[in-house]
């Protein structure tokens, strides 16, 4: 499996995790042992690595990135936009602004869309390419 697909396990992972913690306020490697635990791609497990890092990450840093997508996200505080799109935009903050090896931003933008195609609702590839186009300029 191509280290490409690993991330874009992770990705799906941490975006799953953020979730749980968002709502049960459980602990990170719990969350992340969960969602890979529950994600259906076999080789799944693979990705624990840059998923656990995303996922502490985005928590180490959270009211940092939040702080950063409110100047961007136009008409939305942080606390109403659904919780998917919501987190999406946090790991690939983090990814681009924040991560030790940062990823380009082209790369983090276009991974957050497909995402948000998969997992948000219509609007939630739109909304997550707006903010974070801004964010990257």
């Amino acid at each position: 499996m191509s280290e490409k697909m690993i991330r874009r396990i992770a990705r799906e992972v941490a975006l799953q995790s953020l979730f749980q913690i968002d709502f049960n306020q459980c602990e990170v490697e719990p969350a992340v042992e969960a969602a890979i635990t529950e994600h259906d791609e076999p080789n799944a497990p693979k990705a624990w690595d840059y998923a656990l890092m995303l996922v502490q990450g985005v928590v180490d840093h959270k009211d940092e990135i939040d702080a950063r997508l409110s100047e961007f996200a136009i008409d939305w505080t942080i606390e109403r936009m659904p919780a998917t799109d919501r987190n999406i935009l946090r790991v690939a903050a983090y990814e681009m602004l924040i991560a030790a090896e940062p990823v380009a931003p082209g790369v983090a933008i276009n991974e957050a869309v497909e995402i948000a195609k998969a997992y948000g609702t219509e609007e939630s590839p739109r909304f997550v390419n707006g903010v974070l186009g801004k964010l990257a300029k």
